[in-house]
């Protein structure tokens, strides 16, 4: 059976008529025991005042600005039948006053201070910009949960006091910015403009689709926090596509269709081999190079939705036929949204193909914690000088985008030139 009870202020030692500075609940709450219901301020130091047990408040007494002392009622609490009261004392620290004498840092007496967290910082967003904050310790503890640092979170209690609605709204206007950089460091750009559109014209506005929202974040994510280097290169495929329409023909009864991004899985796999930093990821620290001995190689695939990219495993263990067989059924699981998360895992290096479509070059962005992807342009007729005489041949443009981290340009320009010797003659894939 439910009962209401009062909550009074417990024993605060000598202090009475201490101001009210936060009040951290509201009528129709629900509150577990020890959780705080308000603040206090005293001339040295701020306290938090726990709920003593389980329950629904059901009123409150006190504002910001009252005082109150030892025995005032705070409010009334909805309790089971088996709930009972206990004795919580106020948890304090340091008052502003105090702060300056400590370094700027108010610690709660209650818990020892959080582990470091990455803070959440964007540039643009509204500061402090006095080197310390003024908030109670729930709001300190709420604020570490979050990654917050309440230097930067403005402030818009009395006294000029940190609020949980002031660490949620910086939260939010956080999320709602692109965040750079690496390893919880953001970069410091200007915030971009927020502009009414509809001034200027007839306007509609379109949701973006959720693997595009995905995309979209791990791209900017990628842009801004790898170095990336991109170096063009040709491939002369006029041999290769005459042993492609070959094997096309016979077995395109049996519905596979070989394309010439099956010969790209085999001879990025071949180059892979001669220079093996292509496969490879920077650690964590981004002080070690991750050499992997597996060959998954990741291929973008244009959905309805959206831009997304299966892996096809162990492509130095296959042929080319097996891996016409499933590049084209994961293509159509990709198109169907039949394709798990973890078909999209564990890649080592991406290919980027846009020849179906057109285009001569392009700058693809890196998919981390690869170190390199390849694009591929549409194949053109070109004349090309051989044996004194210009003849017509097939040129495929490459576009070669890499993590100068880990790979310099020469490096970078003799993968593309092995990449093309083994493109031109597809005999060298068997080596």
């Amino acid at each position: 059976m439910a009962e209401i009870k009062q909550v009074l202020m417990p024993d605060i030692g000598d202090s009475k008529d201490v101001p009210v500075i936060e009040v951290m609940v509201k009528a129709g709450d629900t509150v577990k025991a020890e959780q705080s219901l308000l603040t206090l301020e005293t001339d040295k130091a701020t306290m938090d005042v726990p709920a003593p047990f389980d329950g629904v408040v059901k009123n409150v007494s006190v504002k910001v600005g009252d005082k109150v002392s030892e025995g005032t009622l705070i409010l009334l609490m909805e309790t089971s039948a088996t709930e009972t009261s206990a004795t919580v004392s106020p948890t304090t620290t340091p008052a502003p006053e105090k702060e300056a004498e400590n370094s700027g840092a108010t610690q709660s007496v209650a818990a020892p201070a959080a582990p470091a967290t990455p803070t959440v910082a964007p540039t643009g967003l509204p500061s402090n910009h006095t080197g310390k904050a003024h908030a109670s310790p729930s709001i300190r503890h709420f604020a570490r949960e979050l990654g917050v640092d309440l230097t930067r979170v403005k402030s818009s209690g009395e006294k000029g006091r940190i609020t949980k609605n002031d660490v949620q709204s910086f939260v939010k206007t956080a999320l709602a910015q692109p965040q750079g950089g690496t390893g919880g460091v953001g970069l410091q750009v200007s915030a971009m403009p927020v502009v009414d559109f509809s001034k200027f014209g007839v306007i509609e506005t379109k949701p973006l689709s959720r693997i595009k929202k995905l995309s979209g974040a791990n791209l900017h994510r990628n842009w801004v926090s790898i170095p990336h280097i991109t170096q063009h290169d040709e491939a002369d495929i006029t041999e290769m596509e005459v042993f492609r329409k070959e094997l096309g023909e016979e077995y395109s009864k049996q519905g596979i269709k070989i394309t010439p991004l099956v010969f790209l899985l085999k001879a990025v796999v071949t180059a892979m081999h001669q220079y093996p930093n292509f496969n490879s990821s920077l650690d964590a620290s981004g002080e070690n190079l991750v050499l992997k001995k597996y060959f998954h190689i990741g291929v973008a695939v244009d959905t309805p939705d959206g831009l997304m990219v299966p892996v096809l495993r162990d492509v130095d263990q296959k042929g080319l036929v097996q891996l016409a067989k499933e590049l084209g059924e994961i293509s159509v699981k990709a198109r169907e949204k039949k394709l798990p998360a973890t078909a999209m895992q564990g890649g080592c290096f991406t290919i980027s193909s846009l020849g179906g479509i057109g285009g001569t070059a392009f700058t693809p962005i890196i998919n981390a914690p690869e170190v390199a992807i390849l694009g591929v342009s549409k194949a053109s007729i070109k004349p090309v000088f051989k044996e004194g005489e210009f003849e017509p041949r097939l040129i495929l443009p490459l576009s070669l985008s890499y993590d100068h981290r880990v790979i310099d340009g020469a490096e970078a320009v003799r993968f593309t030139s092995y990449l093309g010797s083994v493109l031109s003659d597809v005999r060298r894939l068997v080596l």
